[in-house]
């Protein structure tokens, strides 16, 4: 099933959202709607937060970006990177900070340059809540620290510069006011 993704302004996407178990009603379901929600939208990723649910959970697949020629020496690595995050907590972050254009589905219309780090250790339940600890480099961990953001009830237009924000300051407000035309299902806030 194919959900609206909240819009910034909702109040959900600032939430430091809250730890879930292996018994969180209907998981499998959830997280087979946020993929359907994800591809719908042509996005690689998702946090629980943009379908309006405060819990730790997000999805990436960047398997979409393998197909892309800036991606070529990686695109093994890229080409099966689907993969379900519950309760992550990212335990370092290393190497140099790169900027790289970001965007975001519940941010439509806005895409600006924000540094990472390009090295991330982190640790994580899947779907079927193995836990894993695992190292990711390169667009995979940029990806992952986007949507961990999420999680964290930060944003990518938090990174930005006060000039930068100053900038946006006028899209964002017309976003949440639901001035915004999209191509998939969003829910503004009231």
């Amino acid at each position: 099933m194919i959900l609206p993704i909240r819009a910034f302004g909702d109040a959900v996407l600032r939430k430091h959202c809250h730890e879930i178990d292996k018994n969180y009603p209907g998981l499998q379901e959830l997280v087979a709607n946020m993929f359907d929600t994800m591809e719908s939208a042509h996005g690689i990723g998702l946090a629980a937060p943009q379908i309006g649910l405060d819990i730790r959970l997000f999805i990436v697949d960047l398997s979409p970006l393998a197909e892309d020629e800036d991606y070529e020496d990686i695109a093994d690595e890229l080409k099966d990177f689907r993969k379900v995050l519950i309760n992550a907590k990212i335990l370092e972050e290393t190497g140099e900070e790169w900027k790289f254009n970001e965007g975001c589905l519940s941010i439509p219309d806005v895409r600006e340059d924000v540094k990472r780090h390009e090295t991330i250790v982190i640790e994580y339940y899947d779907e079927n809540f193995v836990k894993h600890t695992d190292t990711f480099s390169d667009m995979r961990a940029r990806v992952i620290q986007h949507e961990y953001d999420h999680i964290e009830g930060i944003l990518f237009t938090d990174h930005l510069s006060s000039l930068k924000k100053k900038l946006v300051k006028g899209k964002l407000m017309k976003i949440s006011q639901g001035e915004v035309a999209v191509n998939y299902k969003m829910r503004f806030p009231k």
